[in-house]
């Protein structure tokens, strides 16, 4: 299914039942986290008017996201998971529950789109979230189109391919560090 995941913008509004929601929450609550804390929390925005007040917190660029059915807020606060040393594991574990409800939204035929592109903090205003979380991702649900007119000029020509990923030699070594793994992805 990983191969299956892409991260369309153009979107179709398809209904997101309670069921589907549940679906999308159970994937993400099976996720493994540092002594089993489990920080993750979504904010599932089905509603007309929380999609409006999310939009209101989108970074110029991000029309196409008004196409979504759902927009899904993932948050979490450090205190709610292990600090051990240096090593801060709430937003770690959190990326790994929107990357499972992620997958889960891709077996049940939907794109599940996360974004950086919005302001963290009136994201939280318009969701009721408490201070002291971080909104990490606004993940934009829907079902992917063919129509591309709510996207730029720029997003629509990226729009059909995947875009091109790193080569396997710069994502892992075995043994010790090697300098391929220095590569960063074109843009």
């Amino acid at each position: 299914m990983s191969q299956k995941r892409r991260s369309y913008r153009a979107l179709a509004q398809v209904e997101i039942t309670d069921g589907i929601i549940s679906e999308l929450a159970k994937a993400a609550q099976l996720t493994a986290s540092c002594f089993n804390n489990q920080p993750w929390r979504f904010v599932f925005a089905r509603s007309r008017g929380s999609l409006e007040d999310l939009h209101s917190c989108l970074s110029k660029g991000n029309e196409w996201v008004k196409g979504a059915s759902v927009i899904i807020a993932a948050f979490a606060r450090k205190e709610n998971d292990c600090v051990i040393k240096e090593r801060e594991y709430y937003l770690f574990d959190l990326g790994m529950a929107a990357s499972a409800l992620q997958l889960r939204a891709t077996e049940l035929g939907l794109v599940a789109h996360p974004i950086a592109g919005f302001d963290n903090e009136k994201a939280k205003l318009a969701l009721g979230i408490p201070e002291g979380n971080i909104v990490l991702t606004l993940m934009v649900v829907g079902k992917h189109s063919a129509d591309l007119s709510a996207l730029t000029p720029q997003q629509a020509a990226m729009e059909p391919a995947r875009p091109p990923r790193l080569a396997l030699e710069n994502i892992f070594s075995m043994d010790a560090y090697d300098e391929k793994l220095a590569v960063k992805p074109a843009r």
